[in-house]
């Protein structure tokens, strides 16, 4: 991978108690506009998720929206957004915004912000994708998830070998230029689209 065309970015539906949330996914939004990457995401109009999505529009940008028929209502789908894919479940809006996604970059989010992190952290560590995963850990909200890591190094089940490959970074203005350094360390990194998963 020369270059990041696309960027996933995974984040609550809610906006949390911080203001700096809101504050760092509206800066990212607007970072990834005026740099030409356009923005996956899971298509909701709510919480950290619409407020991105919306600064890439506002700054004239690309999106696209992944969503599951069942959460159209519930997160409020985004009309204005220039693409919307519905799909029938999680596990095929998450093959979607892998396949759609040069890179990947976790907000504060909750479980399900989670859960999407530690599955491209996992296919990562098992050589199934080499793109960037980076964590904009916003007023330290990643420190916690960082210190689990390193606990589970110590105790031996993260070994060598299977070392995780992340990014981690407290600013968002920082996050294009961390992107695009990682992808040009990698040059063999399939881009978006290029790699699917199997699923057995």
């Amino acid at each position: 991978m020369s270059a990041v065309k696309t960027v996933c970015v995974y984040c609550g539906s809610g906006f949390g108690n911080d203001p700096a949330f809101i504050t760092a996914a509206e800066t990212l939004g607007r970072a990834l506009a005026e740099a030409g990457l356009g923005l996956v995401y899971g298509g909701g109009n709510v919480g950290l998720m619409g407020t991105v999505a919306r600064a890439v529009l506002e700054h004239g940008g690309h999106v696209t929206g992944i969503i599951p028929s069942f959460l159209k209502s519930r997160e409020r789908m985004l009309d204005a957004i220039q693409e919307t894919i519905v799909v029938e479940d999680m596990h095929t809006r998450k093959r979607l915004m892998f396949e759609r996604s040069d890179a990947f970059v976790a907000l504060p989010g909750g479980i399900g912000t989670l859960e999407e992190l530690v599955e491209q952290l996992t296919w990562a560590q098992l050589g199934q994708h080499k793109k960037p995963i980076l964590l904009l850990s916003v007023a330290d909200f990643w420190t916690p998830l960082l210190t689990l890591l390193d606990h589970m190094r110590i105790q031996g089940f993260i070994r060598e070998g299977l070392d995780l490959s992340y990014l981690v970074t407290t600013e968002a203005r920082d996050v294009v230029g961390a992107l695009r350094d990682a992808a040009a360390a990698n040059p063999t990194a399939p881009q978006a689209e290029a790699f699917v998963v199997e699923r057995l």
